[in-house]
């Protein structure tokens, strides 16, 4: 562990702001407390003490006026700033009270467009942060500043960590579990809230399928079926483009114009994401995995998970793959 159990866990309300990026981080937590007898002392707090109402028109009451709990962000608080809607015209007096008060916290997180408020502050200068995926290009815009990582479901500079999008908060939460009070602890959340093992914060915001655009074209969206179906066979541009009865050159030239991305990158996370699921819930060998997903060696899937994950096969299944597997 590098840093020290948070005892305060402060989450900061505003009008408009995202209820899944409060929801899920503070039920990761809360029940991290339940599993371990230690328990975070969980906050809530609005700039006036009032209540607030969310995006999708619920209203949260806070526990108090943010300035109640401004003692209190020490090296053993967590300062946890969600997003939404409400972080496009935020209240100049938020960011000016992030901006006096944040540092302070032993740790800073960001859910969603929460990073658009520690940025505003001047929070984020000089590092990595990343941010809901449609918005990610304007951060990068609006501040040159921050090395914007576009990809990752979460990123971890020092003491400040931004999320993605909406449920990435609950892994980024269950990542802070881990360091917090171990592996298994975080598991057991994890199944308890039935959510799908821990994902490492530079797995891509979007699956394979939903990173890329669906082809128009019947054909084509044939073989995006089949390359989800068949990792395992030759997923070749000659291969694929007599499946769909096009020239190599037409077929890859037509994918590429109606997916966004190129058939060798798609098929390469296809087979990735197959591999992945396979390490976390099957007793497969690596070797035996390996070939199920059409990489034909290990070591061919090492060096496509090291450059798509950065670990490897064995550190992957190591690290995310449950402790008592049901088969």
């Amino acid at each position: 562990m590098t840093q020290q159990r948070p005892e305060l866990v402060l989450v900061v309300l505003f009008d408009g702001v995202q209820s899944l990026d409060v929801t899920g981080p503070v039920e990761v937590l809360s029940g991290a407390g339940y599993v371990t007898g230690r328990p975070y002392d969980i906050r809530t707090a609005s700039l006036d003490g009032t209540p607030i109402r969310t995006s999708s028109g619920l209203t949260l009451t806070p526990d108090g006026r943010l300035a109640d709990f401004t003692a209190r962000l020490g090296p053993t608080a967590m300062l946890l700033v969600p997003g939404g809607t409400g972080t496009r015209d935020s209240d100049p007096r938020l960011v000016d009270w992030l901006r006096e008060h944040a540092p302070g916290a032993g740790r800073i997180v960001s859910v969603c467009t929460g990073a658009f408020l520690l940025a505003a502050a001047g929070l984020l200068g000089g590092r990595r942060a990343t941010t809901h995926w449609n918005f990610t290009d304007r951060l990068a815009r609006k501040h040159p500043e921050i090395d914007v990582d576009p990809d990752s479901i979460y990123v971890r500079d020092g003491k400040i960590s931004t999320a993605a999008g909406v449920t990435s908060g609950i892994d980024l939460a269950l990542a802070l579990v881990e360091e917090d009070h171990g592996r298994e602890t975080a598991l057991t959340v994890a199944r308890h809230l039935v959510v799908f093992l821990r994902r490492p914060g530079n797995q891509a915001q979007f699956s394979a399928q939903l990173s890329a655009q669906t082809a128009v074209r019947e054909p084509l969206r044939d073989v995006q079926q089949y390359i989800s179906e068949h990792p395992q066979a030759d997923l070749s541009v000659e291969a694929l483009a007599a499946r769909a009865r096009l020239s190599p050159r037409h077929f890859a030239r037509a994918f590429q114009a109606e997916t966004g991305t190129t058939p060798g990158r798609y098929v390469e996370r296809v087979r990735v994401e197959h591999a992945r699921r396979l390490l976390e819930d099957s007793p497969q060998g690596v070797e035996c995995i390996s070939r199920a997903c059409g990489y034909g060696t290990p070591e061919a899937m090492r060096r496509a998970f090291v450059k798509t994950l950065g670990t490897g096969p064995a550190e992957y299944r190591r690290r995310f793959r449950p402790l008592n597997p049901s088969h």
